[in-house]
């Protein structure tokens, strides 16, 4: 289904053609001024420049050939030309109704699907391993599984990859960690030759204190940390028994994992990690050495990515300690041929903390100019700001240390049953509720619970969503799980009251049928019908600019507006039983835009609340 956008704009082309002008002015853009038009038309300012006319005797040159043109009048309701030059449009009541009416036919609510099965790679875990899930980890999961979401709804075959940092010197800082806690297992033995055990000599519990203790120990002691790099190094080199101690590693870790991605409702089709890359390294390395793209300085191996366009001059990409060992870069480059061997994606999406962006332009330049990945295919990076405190400090717990995520949840999920249950607002009806029959029902103790856990993925989702990813924001929990506002539970409970309309419309014996929405009789309903004509244009936008934060933006422009014409208009008290059916399409169709919005965002919402 054509975006309403590009049904407008078509008939202009027509009319700037008609008038002997370049199709390219005729470009319609949503209106600035909405309390003059709903959409206008812009182009005859540039074009004046180039015919040498004035705007104004282009702009009614061209309002003249719409009126005369046979759609015109379906389309459009008003056509005026204004100085200095704008051509100002309002939709015919007809033609928005009929368009709202074949979003509701098709599939997707009638959103084109441009992705045509084309494979995009998101690359957006980057967790360590024997590490727990921490407030830092939240952007690059929450963003990431958006980007995932809005690509798979536009029709590309989307996959996600969590990329677990597996391989690194954290490796050796646990093993040799454990060494030292328990010397007497196998692993340490150097005439051991039985079959290690399959289960882990350590509980997530006692890996989660391994690994601080290490990293704390080898900033003191030298001695450790050369004997941890070189732990890390044997473990690359396949060192059976340390090979073995990472196995266990993995499969602890990797449950725990799992189970905190679950409770954000995060989801990767690969749960690959560094070490996979490491088969390709070898060969990468001898690669860039023959095509004489990697140079020895200082030992180590470099490449250099310098280009022509570069406003200051970057570092080189270090692709080989001057030990042997493998870095970021080296493993991120392996794991792009196994990607490009696997998959052959067509684009690349990148989500990490926006610090790092230094060392994404060093892996991409260097993947392009060694052919690894196509100058054609896009390698996007989203680098996202800080979480931060009231304090506008990094997030963190009460004694300053960092908060697990798992920990995050839980407290918002206590705020969010605390409203429930308490906050007479959330349980008392709107006056037009009450008017109307509709029955505010308590919750039991299990429902409440299980509410209360989807409004604060809601209220936690939303939250960091709403802005701008490269953009820092303040957590403030009470704002964020707030009934009211531009906040996740606001955007709920809209989709709740809609269902709450439709379920005592069919209760009293109410049918819409197959009745079509009408066009509108009121400016809150044209204004309500005006915002659910940009829902396949939003979605696309979104995703081409890989912003969830724009459809944030329009979830809850739709939702204020549906509460705005609710506040209006008494649905299911309308005497008027055609326009009452049109009414109940209507707000089903928003309903409908709304779902799959949020769940684009990576949250749904709860039956009641």
């Amino acid at each position: 289904m054509k975006k309403i956008l590009d049904l407008i704009s078509a008939q202009m082309e027509e009319a700037f053609l008609a008038c002997g002008y370049e199709t390219r002015y005729a470009k319609v853009v949503i209106s600035n001024r909405p309390d003059l038009c709903e959409y206008q038309c812009n182009g005859a300012m540039a074009a004046a420049k180039v015919y040498r006319k004035k705007p104004i005797d282009i702009a009614n040159e061209v309002v003249t050939a719409l009126n005369e043109m046979a759609e015109t009048k379906h389309i459009f309701s008003e056509i005026h030309a204004v100085m200095p030059g704008f051509i100002n449009l309002c939709l015919a009541g007809r033609f928005l109704a009929d368009y709202l009416n074949g979003m509701q036919k098709e599939n997707k609510l009638g959103l084109e699907e441009p992705g045509q099965g084309e494979t995009v790679i998101v690359d957006y875990g980057g967790a360590n391993v024997a590490k727990p899930l921490h407030v830092g980890h939240l952007r690059s999961a929450v963003i990431g599984e958006s980007i995932r979401r809005m690509g798979e709804y536009l029709g590309y075959h989307m996959i996600g990859d969590v990329h677990l940092g597996d391989w690194g010197l954290q490796m050796g800082l646990i093993i040799e960690e454990l060494r030292e806690r328990k010397p007497e297992l196998g692993y340490f033995q150097e005439n051991y030759e039985g079959e290690y055990p399959d289960k882990a000599p350590f509980t997530i519990g006692e890996l989660e204190d391994i690994y601080p203790s290490a990293s704390a120990k080898s900033k003191k002691e030298e001695s450790f940390k050369e004997r941890a790099q070189q732990a890390t190094l044997k473990l690359q080199g396949g060192y059976a028994p340390y090979v073995a101690i990472w196995k266990h590693i993995m499969a602890v870790s990797l449950a725990d994992l799992k189970k905190n991605y679950g409770n954000l409702d995060v989801h990767f089709d690969l749960w690959k990690g560094e070490s996979d890359a490491g088969p390709y390294i070898p060969w990468l390395i001898q690669d860039l050495q023959k095509k004489g793209l990697a140079q020895e300085s200082q030992g180590a191996l470099v490449v250099d990515i310098t280009e022509d366009s570069d406003s200051k001059e970057l570092p080189p990409c270090i692709v080989q300690k001057s030990d042997g060992a493998a870095l970021y870069a080296t493993t991120d480059l392996g794991t792009m041929l196994e990607r490009e061997k696997l998959y052959a994606p067509k684009r690349y999406i990148y989500i990490a903390d926006k610090r790092q962006e230094l060392h994404y332009t060093q892996i991409f330049r260097v993947a392009k100019k060694a052919g690894y990945v196509s100058e054609k295919t896009p390698m996007d990076y989203i680098g996202f700001g800080t979480m931060n405190g009231k304090d506008g400090k990094p997030f963190k717990t009460r004694d300053g240390g960092v908060m697990r995520l798992e920990q995050l949840i839980a407290d918002i999920e206590a705020a969010v049953y605390g409203r429930i249950r308490e906050n007479r607002e959330v349980l008392e009806m709107s006056e037009n509720e009450a008017e109307e029959g509709i029955k505010a029902e308590q919750m039991t103790e299990e429902e409440a619970r299980a509410t209360a856990k989807m409004i604060a993925l809601a209220a936690l989702k939303y939250g960091d969503l709403s802005n701008q990813a490269a953009k820092d924001y303040i957590f403030d929990l009470e704002r964020f799980t707030s009934f009211t506002g531009n906040t996740g539970p606001y955007l709920l409970y809209t989709i709740v009251r809609i269902r709450s309309i439709l379920k005592n419309y069919q209760e009293t014996g109410g049918s819409a049928g197959r009745a079509k929405i009408l066009p509108a009789t009121g400016a809150a309903e044209r204004s309500l019908m005006l915002v659910l004509t940009r829902y396949n244009e939003v979605m696309e936008m979104a995703f081409a600019e890989l912003a969830p934060h724009k459809i944030c933006q329009y979830v809850y422009e739709l939702a204020n507006a549906f509460n705005g014409f609710y506040r209006d208009n008494k649905i299911l008290t309308q005497e008027d039983k055609s326009k009452q059916a049109s009414w109940i399409q209507l707000i089903t169709l928003v309903r409908d835009v709304l779902v799959a919005g949020i769940h684009i965002l990576g949250f749904d919402a709860p039956e009641r609340m």
